[in-house]
């Protein structure tokens, strides 16, 4: 299964990741509820590693929308994550504070609140050191709750964010329940750990009808290395994105989203992984789905670059 070519000295599980992380980022960070103005609907399936035993798997669908006094924002994230025996689902709701600090560019504070639900089968399991103790239980519904919080500075054609949409530390086990780390001679316990997210882009006019937008982000969590995604992104005629991306000694990939309406879009990505995971896996593949209604505040007519 997957979790054995993980490396040993992680510590840490990690949140899941998404390639259309610039079109998904409520998920990572609350301050972007209300962004679009008006009622955004965002639905997106992960599929990682297509092929792997165990290999992980993400559904995400986020809602957020200003309200009518258009300084409070609220939103919601409702997320399932599967990797080998252990499924987490998130239900989230997020809140967010905006005020302008120029005449197009917004701040914006927001705070994410919920719960994490963890099953775990590990009874399941074949572990290479037997009579483990987490390999002989099986975690039905263990419930945590769960907080994060996030900043963000954002016009029509930019934005900057840091986040950490995980803030909580929770055990996956109880005391006692530990697995010996043969590595590194300690003992450690699994566990959901924070997550920092610092992403930001920008949108370049190339001629009349063509932009051009470049996006970063970078992930840190307590006992993986830091990490970060690059992406380069095309828009034609304000219909068709396409652009590729780099994701630090992981993996590389294509994307594609197309506009069919002014509140209606469909996206997909593929990732082909760089790391000895390419012998067992042809890659990943993530879908989404993108819905907006309802007049826009003030009259806003700009398109959505993110």
């Amino acid at each position: 299964m997957a979790l054995v070519l993980a490396p040993g000295a992680t510590r840490a599980q990690q949140d899941p990741q998404f390639t259309q992380y610039m079109f998904n980022q409520l998920a990572i960070n609350p301050a972007y509820a209300g962004s679009a103005e008006r009622v955004s609907l965002k639905a997106l399936s992960r599929h990682q590693w297509v092929g792997f035993e165990g290999a992980p798997s993400t559904q995400t669908l986020t809602v957020h929308s200003p309200l009518p006094f258009e300084s409070v924002a609220l939103g919601g994230t409702i997320m399932r994550d599967q990797h080998g025996p252990v499924t987490q689902y998130g239900f989230m709701l997020d809140v967010a504070y905006r005020f302008f600090v120029s005449r197009n560019t917004k701040l914006a504070f927001g705070i994410k609140g919920g719960m994490n639900l963890f099953q775990g089968r590990f009874a399941d399991l074949s572990p290479l050191q037997q009579n483990d103790q987490v390999f002989q239980q099986n975690t039905q519904q263990k419930l945590d709750p769960q907080f994060g919080f996030g900043i963000m500075w954002y016009g029509d054609r930019h934005y900057l964010g840091i986040s950490t949409p995980k803030l909580l530390r929770t055990d996956l086990f109880d005391d006692g329940a530990y697995s010996a780390d043969t590595l590194g001679g300690s003992v450690w316990q699994a566990g959901q750990r924070a997550h920092w997210f610092l992403s930001g882009g920008y949108v370049f006019d190339m001629g009349l009808y063509h932009k051009f937008k470049p996006t970063f982000l970078v992930k840190a969590v307590n006992g993986a290395p830091i990490s970060f995604d690059l992406s380069a992104n095309f828009l034609l005629y304000d219909k068709l994105w396409l652009g590729a991306m780099y994701r630090h000694t992981d993996a590389v990939g294509l994307l594609a989203q197309y506009n069919i309406t002014h509140g209606f879009s469909i996206g997909y990505a593929y990732d082909y992984p760089i790391t000895m995971l390419n012998k067992y896996s042809g890659g990943s593949h993530e879908f989404m789905l993108c819905f907006e209604f309802g007049n826009k505040l003030k009259g806003i007519r700009s398109p959505r670059y993110f």
